[in-house]
């Protein structure tokens, strides 16, 4: 049994991403949840995750980057079953869609009574998201000041070199003869908490973990990058997982058949060995010119500071954004019927069960 938990929608510097398309694709039948905020949706995914998960069914548990301990959604993926939240940025274009609708558990005439305030609360929660999304994006200018130095002194004929070397070895030179296939999801992201990842729990069971470390701009991404490619024209499934403040980063590769995970062990997600199996990949030592630290640190200084107080800013504006999605979704609560929506859960909880023996 295989438990992943990971997300499909990030608030990055580009905005709110979805990956949704890559990450459920291979759903088949798909119900869709529809409710405001406080309706219960969270809950509902929580309990009948759980239920088949005591049954021994592998499980995906896809969390909100707005509330990291809510579900967006569940997915059963050995039987092509998933459980979605409607209310986020979801594509599910490829599957049979049936819609549940957790508003008959909705006071519906009492939320008449609410509609300046709900409104009022989702205006100032979208503008201050906003705002937030504004601030990651300043926050990865300063970041791109720092990488500038590091990529003014890269060796990158070594760190083609080395790449070439993990490639080699992940892939042992075998050919699938079939046409592989890149999965592409988010292993973390920056939430009103904080940043939040599962690379704990995604490369849980693996063979082998390499933890790539290096300073920004040192091309971490990149070999990232040539390996899923690489992995994808040899035919294998790759697990790519971009960075929940930059989307056109990758955090890290997973090849579940080789049993090998390969990612960015910097901060915010910095690991270090714990197990047998556990490498170290030292862009730093391998790919920089020796002394780049201190010969630019007065630059390197200036630039991470810019970086960490923008980062530090934003995560504070998406927290004041939570709290006005808080707000709205109190009233919703207080009007909703919660055993009506248990009788939902376990309506749908039987209709999946009875599709998937």
């Amino acid at each position: 049994m295989t438990i992943k938990h990971y997300f499909a929608c990030g608030n990055t510097a580009k905005g709110l991403i979805s990956l949704s398309d890559s990450a459920f694709e291979e759903l088949e039948k798909v119900y869709i949840l529809d409710g405001g905020p406080g309706a219960g949706k969270s809950t509902l995914l929580k309990q009948i995750g759980e239920r088949f998960e005591n049954s021994g069914y592998d499980l995906d548990y896809i969390h909100s980057a707005l509330e990291p301990d809510a579900l967006d959604a569940i997915l059963l993926p050995e039987k092509g079953i998933g459980v979605i939240d409607g209310s986020e940025m979801f594509n599910v274009a490829q599957a049979v869609v049936e819609r549940i609708d957790l508003t008959k558990a909705l006071d519906m005439e009492r939320l008449a009574d609410h509609t300046e305030a709900v409104l009022s609360f989702h205006n100032q929660f979208i503008g201050k998201r906003q705002e937030a999304y504004d601030t990651f994006a300043a926050s990865l200018r300063e970041h791109d000041d720092i990488e500038k130095v590091y990529i003014s002194n890269m060796d990158f004929e070594e760190a083609n070199t080395l790449t070439e070397e993990l490639i080699d070895s992940f892939y042992a030179g075998e050919e699938q003869g079939t046409e592989g296939k890149i999965t592409r999801r988010f292993l973390g992201a920056a939430t009103p908490i904080g940043a939040v990842d599962y690379i704990q729990n995604l490369t849980d069971g693996l063979t082998d973990r390499f933890f790539i470390k290096g300073r920004a701009g040192s091309g971490k991404s990149t070999m990232l990058k040539k390996i899923a490619a690489s992995g994808r024209d040899k035919g294998f499934s790759v697990e790519v997982y971009h960075c929940g403040f930059d989307p056109n980063s990758l955090d890290m590769v997973i090849l579940r058949e080789q049993g090998i995970a390969i990612f960015d062990s910097t901060a915010p997600h910095e690991y270090f060995p714990s197990r047998k199996g556990d490498h170290i990949v030292d862009m730093y030592d391998r790919c920089i010119t020796k002394g780049t630290d201190e010969t630019f640190s007065r630059e390197i200084e200036e630039a991470t500071k810019g970086y960490k107080d923008k980062m530090k800013e934003a995560i504070q504006t998406l927290n004041e954004a939570k709290d006005f999605h808080d707000k709205m979704k109190g009233i919703y609560v207080s009007l909703m019927d919660f055993d009506e929506v248990e009788r939902i859960t376990e309506n749908l909880y039987k209709r999946i069960e009875s599709e998937i023996q």
